[in-house]
C-alpha cells in the first residue's frame, strides 16, 4: 500500500509520499513513487501514485513522450489543467492497453494519482485524477488530496491547512499526517520523498528523502507523541454526575433458563463522582 498527500496554499505546493509497495512478515517492497516533470524556468509538475505499481510505472513511462488528443504533451500544455487532460488519457491509454488483460488474472485496474505544479503565467495547482481518468482539481475550499492509506493522517491536515499555511508549516503538518499513518499502519514505510515547491520558482530548490536517520523526522516523532499525551492528560476526565442519564439504565440481556439466578438486593446506579466521594 502507500500514502501520498499533496497540499496547495498561496505560498506554493507540498508533496509527501512513502516508498512501500508491500510488507509481509520476510518481504518488505520499497519503491518510489513521486516523479519530477521539469523544464527549468517554464513548468515544474510533480505526480505520485497510489494503486498496482505496474500500471503507475507504465503510465509514468508513457507520460513523457505521450502526446494528447489536443495535440499537447505534459512539456507542451499551455497551462495545468490541459497537463492534467493529457495525464488522464494516458491513463486511460494504458487501461485500453492492459486492462482487459489484467482481468483476466482477477486483477482490477487501479491507480490513483496526484498531479500538481506549476507553468509559465498561471498559478500553481493540484489535481487529483482516478483510475477512469477523470480528475478533480484543488480550490481554496480544499486544499489538499490524498491517496492511499489517506484515513490515519487526515485530521492534523482539517485542522491546521489552509491557503495562508506558509510552506514549512505544511510541509511539518505533512511530515506529521505521515507519523500517524506510519503508527498505525505497516504497509506504509519509510524513507519518505518530501518536495516543496515555492510559487513562481519554476525549478526544484527543496527536496529531501527522509529515512530513519533524518534527525528532524525523528525530533518531530517523539515531540509531537509527548505533546499529544500532555494536551490528552491536560483534558478533564468525564463528569458523569452532568451527563443525562436514561431512567431505565442500559440495555440488559436477559440470562438463558438454564442459568439459575442469584437474589441479592441490586445496587443502587452510582455516579463516578459518588463513588469517589466514597
Amino acid at each position: 500500500m502507500t500514502y501520498c498527500v499533496g497540499m496547495r496554499m498561496n505560498a506554493g505546493l507540498v508533496f509527501l509520499s512513502d516508498s512501500r509497495t508491500n510488507a509481509g512478515v520476510d518481504h518488505i517492497g520499497t519503491f518510489r513513487k513521486l516523479n519530477v516533470f521539469e523544464n527549468p524556468g517554464d513548468r515544474v509538475m510533480v505526480m505520485m501514485t497510489a494503486g498496482n505499481l505496474s500500471i503507475s510505472q507504465s503510465i509514468r513511462q508513457m507520460l513523457g513522450d505521450f502526446v494528447g488528443s489536443n495535440g499537447h504533451s505534459i512539456w507542451t500544455a499551455p497551462n495545468m489543467f490541459e497537463a492534467a487532460r493529457v495525464m488522464g488519457e494516458a491513463v486511460r491509454s494504458v487501461h485500453d492497453r492492459e486492462a482487459a488483460q489484467l482481468k483476466e488474472f482477477g486483477i482490477d485496474f487501479n491507480v490513483a494519482i496526484i498531479f500538481g505544479g506549476q507553468i509559465h503565467g498561471e498559478k500553481c495547482r493540484l489535481f487529483q485524477i482516478y483510475s477512469a481518468g477523470n480528475f478533480l482539481e484543488s480550490h481554496d475550499e480544499n486544499t489538499y488530496f490524498q491517496i492511499g492509506e489517506s484515513k490515519y493522517g487526515k485530521p492534523i491536515i482539517d485542522r491546521v491547512i489552509s491557503p495562508q499555511t506558509s510552506l514549512d508549516e505544511a510541509a511539518k503538518c505533512a511530515l506529521i499526517s505521515m507519523d500517524s499513518t506510519l503508527r498505525s499502519n505497516i504497509s506504509v514505510g519509510l524513507p519518505l520523498d518530501l518536495l516543496v515547491y515555492e510559487t513562481d520558482s519554476l525549478a526544484v530548490t527543496r527536496f529531501v528523502v527522509v529515512d530513519e536517520k533524518n534527525q528532524y523526522f525523528q525530533m518531530l516523532r517523539s515531540t509531537w507523541g509527548e505533546q499529544l499525551k500532555h494536551v490528552f492528560e491536560g483534558i478533564e476526565a468525564p463528569a458523569w454526575e452532568a451527563m443525562p442519564t436514561r431512567a431505565s439504565g442500559p440495555v440488559r440481556m436477559p440470562p438463558p433458563l438454564t442459568v439459575a439466578p442469584v437474589v441479592t438486593a441490586p445496587a443502587p446506579l452510582q455516579t463516578v463522582a459518588q463513588q469517589f466521594n466514597h
